[in-house]
């Protein structure tokens, strides 16, 4: 995520509150590799330690997945407790990992991402000893769903996952197959491009979709174009 460095001491809220400018997808030259400490403004402790891939989109830190992590960490942690949790297009792991270090765990947490991903994923796992079992697997959208994570998890995340078009029909089509009749999800993402929102308008036509109201920080990120939705699968008529 732009701005957040090694060192990062700055509040929550300044966190938050940083102007987002970077282009879809950032130049990586002259970058490398770095570790991140996110505590999360004292939420976590000891802090997550997250290496970031400036080579791979997916391997940077974006701002949908601090805001994602950040409102789970402080609001959702007792719901979470016991729960299975899946990430779609993990990336680094920031979301999935800080709430693996978290006091009250869930019970299984399963990252999943192309295969490009695959090796910087489990290379965050190892940066930083889990409460919760937690894994990382190759889930491509639109494809058959690994028998190594459940079809249907209690928890299902994603953020910052659009960001390419021409994949929104594959994304929706997982979604689909992994929101069962308990799935919560959480989708979060920063909208850059008028585009962006046709997603929204895609899922609305298959799920409940609603907007996140009690993250006490979302005056800050939505001035920033962030989306923080809550989205289940839409209760069937009873039939009479």
């Amino acid at each position: 995520m732009p701005g957040v460095g090694p060192n990062m001491s700055a509040s929550q809220s300044e966190l938050l509150a940083i102007s987002i400018t970077e282009d879809l997808v950032p130049s990586t030259a002259s970058k490398c590799p770095s570790v991140t400490s996110i505590d999360f403004d004292g939420l976590l402790n000891p802090p997550l330690l997250l290496q970031d891939d400036p080579t791979e989109c997916g391997g940077q830190l974006w701002p949908g997945g601090m805001v994602l992590a950040t409102y789970l960490l402080q609001t959702k942690m007792t719901e979470l407790q016991g729960r299975t949790i899946l990430e779609l297009g993990a990336g680094s792991g920031l979301v999935g990992l800080a709430l693996s270090l978290h006091h009250l765990q869930p019970s299984c947490i399963y990252l999943t991402d192309l295969p490009p991903i695959l090796s910087l994923l489990k290379h965050n796992i190892a940066l930083n000893p889990s409460r919760a079992p937690i894994t990382a697997h190759v889930l491509e959208w639109g494809s058959c769903i690994p028998t190594q994570v459940p079809s249907c998890p209690d928890i299902l995340l994603a953020a910052d996952c659009v960001y390419f078009e021409p994949a929104f029909p594959l994304l929706l089509r997982a979604m689909q197959e992994m929101i069962g009749t308990d799935t919560v999800c959480y989708f979060c993402f920063k909208k850059r491009r008028r585009a962006d929102m046709s997603f929204v308008k895609m899922a609305r036509k298959v799920f409940e979709v609603t907007d996140v109201e009690d993250d006490p920080d979302k005056k800050v990120w939505s001035r920033e174009g962030i989306h923080l939705f809550k989205i289940r699968r839409k209760k069937q008529a009873s039939k009479t």
